[in-house]
């Protein structure tokens, strides 16, 4: 492994980290950016397609309209592999997603093991998301009581 693989792999972990931690602000549309133009994502609940995006915009639509009724959102990822081939790269990370909000009159907290299979490529010598597969493994809810 050389120094550029080197620090082409700690970008995709650091962007991988990025759009986590913009979703944890709630800042959509920065989240976006680090996606390509034309970028797909999907997402897989119980191994059942549960949404699916195409580009920018929708994605930024989504992800706000999901992401606003919670009043802490909170991923936590883990181990990631990547295999990078130019500027192409593929890659699949852990993500640990702890959501909070109010259900029916409770405060519910929300925790899901999710993996995303992700295809990078690099434009204009910078590493973006260009799909991305996201499975939601298992989910626990319970009520939070303060």
């Amino acid at each position: 492994m050389d120094i550029k693989e080197l620090a082409d792999r700690a970008s995709l972990k650091d962007l991988v980290d990025a759009v986590s931690i913009l979703a944890d602000k709630k800042d959509v549309h920065s989240q976006v950016q680090l996606f390509s133009e034309n970028a797909i994502s999907e997402t897989f609940a119980g191994g059942v397609s549960v949404l699916k995006l195409k580009g920018r915009k929708e994605m930024e639509e989504a992800f706000g309209n999901f992401l606003k009724d919670f009043e802490t959102v909170y991923h936590l990822n883990g181990q990631q592999t990547v295999t990078i081939n130019g500027d192409n790269a593929t890659g699949t990370s852990y993500c640990l997603v702890t959501l909070i909000g109010i259900e029916n009159g409770k405060k519910m907290k929300t925790t899901i093991g999710a993996t995303y299979q992700d295809d990078f490529i690099r434009e204009n010598n910078r590493w973006l998301i260009a799909k991305r597969i996201g499975s939601f493994d298992w989910q626990e809810k319970r009520e939070v009581y303060q």
